[in-house]
């Protein structure tokens, strides 16, 4: 069994990263988010309390997230390991998962940081343009990733559009967060000698082989 927990900034590749190592090493993908979204469709107090946290806007306890990541790592799809995506944010939630896995006999056995520049992480959100027809992703500030023909797909020569969540200020407030709240997790998870570092500035095949040589050899 392979428990894995991808670090990363907004932009560095980490939902290319996962699905590539789903694919070959046949881990389960474990979303909080996911898993909140099918709880809610029980009819169970638990669903409730939850439904109500999400109601008012606040963020569901750590307990509870805890006991849902817990219950799915049971599960017989899990047999392989898994890829934690969206939890641990903070330390706090990491020293609980922590202590969580311990009382059932598990671990992780490798966190992987996905490490990219301010700047380049800047440029793939801020210049990103996306095809609404063929899903195809070009980026204007990025010259390896522009279009032949400025605006238009090269594919199925639509126009091309660019989401309202890509610019600057989302960026910065992103960003933010993430140097507040999940970046400590480096520090932390290097103390415990399962971090691993991978420039993630290099074609998405590149930064696959170097996360292959960290997992064959964990």
């Amino acid at each position: 069994m392979k428990n894995i927990i991808l670090l990363a900034p907004p932009a560095a590749g980490k939902g290319t990263q996962s699905s590539m190592i789903i694919e070959k090493y046949g881990l389960t993908h474990i979303s909080t988010g996911d898993l909140l979204r099918e709880k809610i469709k029980e009819n169970s107090s638990l669903a409730n309390e939850i439904k109500e946290y999400m109601k008012k806007g606040n963020l569901v306890p750590n307990k509870i997230i805890l006991e849902l990541i817990s219950d799915r790592m049971e599960m017989s799809d899990c047999a392989n390991g898994c890829i934690l995506d969206g939890f641990p944010r903070n330390y706090d939630q990491a020293v609980s998962l922590d202590e969580l896995l311990l009382k059932h006999n598990m671990k992780i056995n490798a966190v992987i940081n996905l490490d990219v520049k301010e700047d380049i992480l800047r440029k793939r959100i801020v210049g990103r343009l996306l095809c609404p027809n063929c899903n195809a992703i070009y980026n204007d500030q990025i010259e390896n990733m522009n279009s032949k023909e400025k605006g238009v797909c090269d594919i199925c020569h639509s126009v091309l559009i660019k989401r309202d969540d890509d610019n600057i200020d989302t960026f910065n407030n992103r960003y933010n967060t993430y140097i507040k709240e999940t970046r400590p997790l480096i520090d932390y998870y290097e103390r415990k000698n399962i971090l691993y570092t991978v420039n993630s500035e290099n074609s998405a095949n590149n930064v696959f082989k170097s996360i292959e040589n960290i997992i064959d050899n964990i």
